[in-house]
């Protein structure tokens, strides 16, 4: 099994999104914010701690909840936006 890590200098920092929701829902932990995207506690902290990346499942769960775009859930990580082109 392999440990999927982020690089150290990468601009992707999960935390931001974490505490940005956890402060517009008025929660008072990492505890309640899992019982809101309705995954386990671990699961945030492996998110905090970069060993599991924020996928789209729960990326969409933290937009439905928080009422924040994906663009500001997305910018707020230090991931770029997504761009598509279609060549017509």
């Amino acid at each position: 099994m392999t440990n999927r890590r982020f690089p150290e200098d990468a601009t992707y920092d999960p935390n931001k999104v974490l505490d940005a929701i956890i402060e517009r829902l008025q929660l008072k932990n990492d505890a309640a914010l899992s019982r809101a995207l309705e995954v386990a506690p671990p699961v945030i902290s492996k998110i905090r701690h970069r060993t599991l990346p924020i996928g789209a499942t729960i990326l969409l769960r933290m937009h439905e909840i928080s009422d924040f775009s994906i663009r500001e859930l997305r910018a707020m990580m230090g991931v770029p936006a997504v761009s598509i082109h279609i060549n017509a």
